[in-house]
């Protein structure tokens, strides 16, 4: 019995599955099969287009996608084409087991990558495109691909920091207006193969096409050049490499690819090539001489240009590096250099905390990125005063001198982060600044050789006494030294090496009077430090080339060089550039940056036009670009105020949206007007009565004749109405056509009736 009632209750459910299975398969054969995209063309531009955003990722970033995604796109375009009136089950579950794994592999790599996700989820999404490709038959289905295309192309530019991009850019822009254009006319139902006519082929006339990229680009430009630059990162997650598993075996020990120890590589000269000691030596082609635990400044060559970094920064500055605090005679010294502090990050974060100075100058904070074009020393450039650092190491190393240093040499392509607090550079409070120095800063940031201190301070104190008044403040000193020194040395390019005793300072002051551009700060340092005001020698790079097409700085070898910084109690440190050709004040946050383009433009612009007219327009082009960006700070602060900044914001922005409706409506009416009175008497009359008539409901279609839309109005308008639009039309049509002049003083008034009648019939519906 038992046995016979499971047989029965199993027949019966298989029974029900079979009959479900037959159901579903009925449905599907049921079904109207897909609607197949049979355009050739559009699946070829497609592809195309979604190709060029492959291959500017790969140049963005720097991968090697190209290698595989782009012949396997190729492969699954042809197969869907091939395949595009079947129904490919199978095919359909293959690709839904490869999206599941690309996700899962999405998810690995997501772990390495959690500060910054852009080209993870590109990868994503061209696996998946990829993919994809393989199942093109329908119009939507290659929907999902342009759509692929156009954010591979925006996350491309998103990462890019060459103009390269710009290139392919354009090439997806001439390739998408054919696709857009081809998209619609499948919309429509509308066929467009290759080998139809030209004429068959509306819209997509190369002259056409050329026309409307032309319009496109000089808009785009156009609005990209207005378009302000406001200071990004708002999000507290930045650009950094990936983690790299290295640790400090020596903090103190500082490595610079170009430079050895004690001379031990030599030159083809035969001088020793050495960035450490005293003596005759050869400067290194590649490597700056300055980033070093110790510097020799009696060396002679010059640097190869090349670009080493590209930074992203909402300010302009001079990109530190380290500061050195013992005068050699013929170089400098970290003299603390073993007393660097390692600071370690968490696991699960990037960040990490610097320490900083406390200081009663107002500050403004300033993120900065930081991307090595070459091998760069483990030395990392950063704006003066950092807080923080996003950096893939989980140690970096900070000295007294607050010179910040990687357990690694700055390799190509590595990416990191600086959070700066940067002081804004107050001259009437610097001035007034005490001259009662901390013992630790005595120690060590005044120290001058004892056979050379009397002799540079008596030309220190001369220079100074040259000033038409008397000098008190120690901020004033540094400032009229820097510049006199600026002025009265020159630089000379063919110095002999220095004598084994002789003083770099003193040769310069007294022998050359002059010399090298980092013996400009050298000798500042050194005044300075002989009528007791602390200065220390800093080596970086200066701000570089600004890219207003990619907003980064482009940074070389060449734009390393040394500046003095000069230390003021309460304060902290200052820097300046006493180097020939160079602007007193190191560029910093008080240059503005936000309409960079369009200075740019106009810098260009201004190159072409006489002397006394470039300067005049200059003050006119400043202050507005001044106001405009008051405003639109003044605007933004307001925005970021709290929820009452923000609803006074948005009132602001409503009466600002209403004004501008209101004088766009003017100007819209001014524009009519003028435009009817170009126009003769009686094609003046009949442009009236159409423009009434549309703001009544009435409008004319443009391929209807006059007489039509006369006729027309009989059916939709009361015959009276209708009458005066008849008689108004007829007078225009033998006016136009046959040359009877109409009586314009009837004609008139039949269009006062027109317009009286239909006011007073609207106030009776009321």
């Amino acid at each position: 019995m038992l046995g016979n009632f499971g047989i029965g209750v199993s027949g019966s459910a298989r029974a029900r599955v079979q009959a479900i299975a037959d159901r579903f398969k009925r449905r599907l054969e049921t079904q109207s099969p897909p609607e197949i995209e049979e355009s050739l063309l559009l699946r070829v531009l497609v592809q195309a287009m979604v190709l060029v955003g492959i291959a500017a990722t790969d140049v963005a970033a720097s991968t090697g996608m190209s290698v595989w995604a782009v012949p396997l796109s190729l492969m699954g375009a042809f197969w869907s084409w091939q395949q595009r009136h079947k129904r490919n089950i199978a095919a359909k579950f293959c690709i839904a087991i490869g999206m599941l794994l690309a996700l899962a592999a999405f998810f690995v790599g997501l772990r390495g990558e959690l500060n910054d996700t852009r080209l993870v989820l590109a990868e994503l999404l061209v696996q998946l495109q990829v993919l994809h490709s393989f199942d093109l038959p329908r119009r939507k289905d290659l929907g999902y691909s342009m759509v692929i295309g156009l954010i591979l192309i925006s996350v491309a530019c998103t990462l890019s920091q060459t103009m390269t991009f710009g290139l392919l850019l354009l090439l997806f822009l001439s390739i998408a207006l054919p696709v857009l254009v081809l998209d619609y006319r499948s919309r429509l139902g509308l066929s467009t193969q290759l080998h139809q006519a030209p004429s068959q082929r509306a819209g997509l006339a190369p002259k056409q096409l050329l026309g409307f990229l032309l319009v496109i680009l000089v808009s785009g430009l156009l609005i990209f050049a207005c378009l302000p630059r406001f200071p990004g990162y708002q999000l507290r997650s930045f650009p950094v490499s990936p983690q790299i598993q290295k640790d400090f075996e020596d903090s103190s020990r500082i490595i610079n690819p170009g430079y050895v120890k004690s001379g031990a590589e030599k030159g083809g000269s035969g001088v020793s090539k050495q960035g450490e000691g005293n003596g005759p030596g050869k400067l290194d082609e590649n490597f700056y001489y300055g980033f070093n635990s110790r510097i020799n400044q009696n060396l002679r060559g010059a640097l190869k240009p090349r670009v080493v970094l590209r930074i992203r920064s909402q300010a302009e500055g001079f990109w530190r590096v380290l500061a050195f605090d013992r005068y050699l005679g013929q170089g400098w010294e970290i003299s603390r250099n073993d007393k660097t502090i390692t600071v370690t990050r968490p696991d699960w974060s990037y960040q990490f905390f610097l320490p900083r100075p406390l200081s009663l100058s107002k500050t403004k904070e300033v993120i900065q990125t930081y991307t090595a074009v070459s091998e760069l020393p483990n030395l990392l450039p950063a704006l003066t005063q950092a807080k923080e650092l996003y950096f893939p190491t989980r140690q970096v190393a900070i000295d007294p001198n607050g010179n910040l240093r990687s357990p690694l040499e700055l390799r190509e392509g590595l990416t990191y982060t600086v959070v700066s607090e940067v002081p804004y550079r107050d001259r009437t409070r610097l001035r007034a600044a005490p001259q009662n120095y901390p013992p630790n800063i005595v120690d060590d940031y005044l120290n001058v050789p004892p056979k050379i201190l009397k002799r540079v301070r008596q030309r220190t104190q001369a220079l100074l006494a040259t000033s038409p008044k008397p000098i008190t403040s120690a901020y004033e000193k540094a400032l009229f030294l820097a510049q006199v020194v600026k002025q009265r040395y020159t630089i000379q390019p063919d110095l002999p090496f220095l004598e084994p005793d002789e003083d770099l300072v003193e040769a310069f002051l007294f022998k050359y009077q002059g010399g090298y551009p980092d013996y400009f700060s050298t000798a500042l340092t050194v005044m300075l430090r002989s009528i007791n005001i602390p200065a220390r020698l800093i080596a970086g790079f200066g701000p570089g080339e600004f890219n207003p097409f990619t907003g980064l700085y482009v940074v070389r070898n060449t734009d390393a060089y040394a500046i003095t910084e000069v230390f003021f109690p309460k304060y902290g440190w200052f820097a300046f550039d006493p180097i020939p050709g160079h602007e007193l004040i190191p560029p910093s946050i008080e240059e503005n940056q936000t309409f960079s383009v369009l200075r740019t433009f106009w810098q260009w612009v201004a190159g072409w036009l006489p002397s006394p007219v470039t300067s005049w327009l200059n003050q006119g082009f400043g202050r507005l670009v001044g106001w405009i960006a008051f405003a639109v700070a003044s605007l933004m602060s307001l925005f970021s105020s709290g929820w009452v900044g923000l609803f006074v914001g948005l009132l602001l922005g409503l009466a600002c949206g209403f004004v501008g409706w209101l004088l766009w409506r003017s100007w819209r009416g001014w524009r009519y007007r003028r435009w009817l009175g170009t126009l003769p008497p009686m094609e003046r009359l009949y442009q009236q009565m159409l423009t009434w008539l549309a703001m009544q409901g009435f409008r004319k279609p443009p391929a209807q004749t006059p007489l039509e839309y006369a006729r027309q109005s009989y059916e939709s308008q009361s015959a009276v109405r209708a009458g005066a639009i008849n008689d108004i039309s007829q007078a225009y049509v033998r006016w136009r056509y046959g040359g009877n002049a109409p009586n314009l003083a009837v004609l008139k008034q039949r269009l006062r009736d027109l317009k009286q009648r239909s006011t007073s019939k609207s106030h009776r519906i009321h």
